[in-house]
């Protein structure tokens, strides 16, 4: 049989991951299948594949506080006994005729979680033994994990808070606290969250699962996404006040690539006591510091009736108590107001055509667009010719998006 099988990727722009009750091999697994049936078909095989005689697995609909989802369970009457060492593994599984990249993916999740036990107590990965998750279900739900991980191509992974559980469980070293050691070995800098439920919640197989894909944490920045497929997997456990699901939501991301996140500082204050002559050089002042992005100026009416300016600055975050300063200096305003904002910016670069820059920005679905610096068409004596100077020195290529990347090489005013 040829363990070099051409796998075809689905591919998905992202996938999160919310263990609303905890997350384990088989939850994720169940998850996975419920969101694409096709997966499960694939994994049959590959199990097939193992030749274990009284090794079979059900996958069946479930429900779990009135939610709907699918369970994964391993039914195993095997006389064989499983592998005990990273070294035995990796030697089972490359002996099988499963495709040799879902294999490297199984066999790199039993090294995190050999490193952890490793780590836990004070061993090799050499002479660590399994315990907790050598049994064959164990190595069941990291295959089919390893199956969905290298079948289904996602280009990121993102992560809600998992839930911490508390007691004891009992072990080959007897008992040893909740999470396990070998687990919080493995989630170090995740964010975990004390719901009250107690119990295991989050496996070790689970955790070296997570370890490998290596999410990110499920934050508010908002990116324009569209909703591919719903998974939910149950846990076999019944908990007290929620459904013990791990649920997926995976999406096409749509402008991930062309998009550039940074935080800036904005500054916001009002002057009602200064002449139109002096207005326009302080702001003119403050424009030309090379920490400011961004300046502005509205029309507003003030207490009393009277007629206000409102001015609104952008600027770079470690340059901020300056800017202020400066504000106090050109303005005659008394008070600056200030906050650090989140910001999503297009990926741009600067052409120069003709001794004209141009401002070249990637849009969502590949679409370019190119604008003029307008002070270097500034020099055209009438408002026409300078139109048309821009019109032609904006005739970009835009089937060429790679010029688009991060290649700011213009002068700072230009940059922002």
């Amino acid at each position: 049989m040829n363990r070099e099988s051409v796998i075809k990727p689905e591919g998905v722009g992202r996938i999160d991951l919310h263990p609303l009750g905890g997350i384990a091999g088989d939850m994720f697994a169940a998850a996975m299948f419920d969101a694409w049936p096709d997966l499960y078909q694939a994994f049959m095989e590959d199990l097939e594949k193992l030749s274990i005689d009284g090794l079979t697995v059900v996958l069946k609909a479930e429900m779990s506080k009135g939610l709907s989802g699918k369970h994964f369970s391993v039914i195993q009457d095997v006389n064989e006994k499983p592998p005990r060492t990273l070294a035995a593994v990796k030697s089972f599984l490359g002996s099988k005729a499963i495709d040799t990249s879902v294999v490297e993916v199984a066999i790199d999740i039993y090294s995190l979680l050999a490193e952890a036990e490793a780590a836990v107590h004070g061993k090799t990965t050499d002479t660590i033994h399994f315990h907790e998750v050598s049994d064959w279900d164990s190595m069941v739900d990291i295959i089919a994990a390893a199956g969905v991980i290298r079948r289904l191509v996602c280009e990121s992974w993102r992560i809600a808070a998992l839930p911490l559980g508390s007691g004891t469980i009992n072990t080959a070293h007897g008992a040893i606290p909740l999470p396990a050691p070998a687990t919080v070995q493995l989630l170090q800098n995740y964010q975990w969250t004390d719901d009250g439920q107690p119990g295991e919640r989050v496996t070790p197989t689970g955790a070296a699962i997570v370890a490998y894909l290596k999410p990110v944490p499920i934050d508010s920045g908002a990116m324009p996404v569209t909703l591919r497929a719903i998974g939910v997997g149950c846990g076999t456990r019944e908990l007290a006040d929620r459904a013990n699901i791990l649920r997926i939501t995976a999406f096409d991301t749509v402008t991930e690539d062309r998009t550039e996140n940074d935080v800036v500082s904005r500054l916001a204050f009002e002057v009602d006591d200064m002449t139109g002559e002096e207005l326009a050089g302080a702001i003119d002042s403050i424009r030309q510091e090379s920490a400011v992005i961004d300046v502005t100026s509205m029309s507003m009416q003030g207490k009393k009736g009277r007629h206000t300016i409102g001015v609104r600055l952008l600027a770079l975050p470690d340059k901020k108590n300056h800017i202020i300063s400066r504000c106090f200096m050109l303005f005659s305003t008394l008070g600056v107001r200030h906050a650090e904002v989140d910001r999503c910016t297009l990926k741009r670069s600067v052409k120069t055509v003709d001794g004209v820059r141009v401002k070249v920005a990637s849009r969502p679905q590949g679409a370019v667009t190119a604008k003029a610096e307008s002070d270097d068409v500034a020099s055209q004596a009438t408002l026409a010719q300078r139109r048309q100077v821009a019109a032609r020195v904006e005739q970009i290529d835009t089937d060429n998006i790679s010029d688009c990347g991060d290649k700011r090489t213009a002068p700072d005013k230009v940059q922002k």
